[in-house]
């Protein structure tokens, strides 16, 4: 995408680029900063890089975005797509089926390294910057399971799953999911095969659909 800061006062000039909005500058930013962060990690990152990279000026990043922390829980709240597919509409298949497209079991291999190489930064710098921890927490892992919740509660209203707690649900899924990949800084430890793993969470899933019954 291509971003082009202009002046208020200024006219746009004929063929000049139109300017994009500043939803679009702050998810080009977003984006770019989540590259930033995971190449030059947490402590070496700062807003000037991020905004040299991202093609706008300091002042447009400011506007945007207050600090680098309030950047990075931009980053972070992105990232969340990265780790459940949600919220999503209602889906014509089955409960097994949509779980599996909200956790993105068939996610390819460089996307997959690119989700647990934020995740391993997150974890690296944690011991300097106790805070990214918290962010991860309240940004990344509560709303993802709120969403998750939401979803299994939708479903149930349907009468497409019995589940008496969606919370408690949620939570169980991604224990098992999250848990059966294996730490992103040790997966390859963890699963040597990635047919093996895939298999597993394939089987958690449909342990899960079975216990809830779902249609």
């Amino acid at each position: 995408m291509d971003i082009v800061d202009d002046p208020a006062d200024e006219p746009r000039k004929r063929g000049r680029p139109k300017v994009s909005s500043d939803e679009d500058k702050r998810t080009h930013i977003v984006e770019v900063a989540r590259r930033v962060f995971v190449k030059y990690g947490y402590a070496g990152s700062t807003t000037a890089i991020v905004a040299s990279e991202a093609g706008v000026s300091k002042q447009t990043l400011y506007k945007l975005f207050q600090s680098k922390e309030e950047l990075f829980a931009a980053v972070v709240g992105a990232h969340r797509r990265l780790m459940l597919d949600l919220p999503r509409p209602a889906e014509d298949i089955s409960i097994a089926e949509s779980l599996e497209r909200i956790f993105m079991i068939g996610m390819d291999e460089d996307t997959d390294a690119e989700r647990a190489g934020f995740l391993q930064l997150v974890f690296r710098e944690a011991a300097q910057f106790p805070e990214l921890i918290d962010i991860l927490q309240r940004e990344g892992i509560l709303a993802s399971r709120q969403h998750l919740a939401d979803w299994l509660s939708d479903r149930r209203s349907e009468g497409r799953l019995s589940l008496d707690d969606p919370e408690s649900g949620a939570r169980m899924l991604m224990d098992m999911i999250f848990g059966g990949m294996g730490p992103p800084e040790g997966r390859v430890q963890a699963w040597p095969d990635r047919t093996l793993m895939l298999a597993h969470l394939h089987r958690c899933i449909a342990i899960f659909a079975a216990g809830v019954g779902a249609a």
